[in-house]
């Protein structure tokens, strides 16, 4: 693989993987539902593809118009780092004081309903639209033709592979996520994904 496609790939999915490893409402259901072996295939399929959509939105929509924006890199790459920077610092202030995924509760036991719930968790998520558009897509802005592809490609990858592995990770994954010393490094770790990537960002404006 070319070097450059290789890098803008990397990039986006570890962009794509920092932002969907926050604990939201989403990554809870997925994981009820596989810790309660109900339609996790549906479950994760749902989730991955309606992320892919949205990022598929960002790469080729809001990237693709705000990269033919007059002066437009320097001021996404300066909106897009200071997001990242601020959103590292919530992370590392949650890991000063972190707390367990908690997975009790019933999960849906018919299709119908719970291809609705993972939708909504999905699409009723206001921070989803600022992540996949706004970020993924302004990020993906820095990037042209096929890099850029790359880069989309990579960000909704990440989703797959998330999403899949925690529905069929449940079981195993439960005890760590219930931990809150785990989410301690897990929060740290997102915060140094945050602060590199957002120094790659501004690194070819400075």
């Amino acid at each position: 693989m070319n070097m450059g496609l290789g890098s803008a790939g990397l990039e986006g999915f570890a962009l794509s993987i920092g932002l969907i490893l926050a604990l939201g409402p989403q990554n809870v259901f997925v994981l009820r539902q596989g810790l309660l072996r109900s339609h996790v295939f549906a479950v994760c399929l749902i989730c991955a593809l309606a992320d892919a959509s949205l990022i598929a939105a960002g790469v080729l929509g809001v990237g693709s118009v705000l990269s033919e924006m007059e002066d437009a890199a320097v001021w996404i790459a300066v909106f897009a780092a200071a997001f990242l920077i601020g959103y590292g610092l919530l992370r590392i202030r949650s890991a000063m004081d972190p707390e367990g995924m908690v997975t009790e509760g019933d999960g849906e036991s018919e299709l119908g309903p719970t291809i609705a719930a993972a939708l909504a968790f999905t699409f009723l998520n206001p921070h989803v639209y600022v992540d996949t558009l706004l970020l993924i897509g302004g990020a993906s802005s820095r990037y042209l033709g096929d890099e850029r592809l790359a880069f989309g490609i990579g960000a909704a990858t990440a989703s797959f592979v998330f999403f899949f592995s925690l529905g069929y990770g449940a079981k195993m994954l439960s005890p760590v996520l219930n931990n809150p010393k785990a989410w301690r490094v897990i929060d740290l770790g997102i915060a140094c994904i945050m602060f590199v990537i957002a120094g790659a960002i501004l690194g070819p404006h400075i």
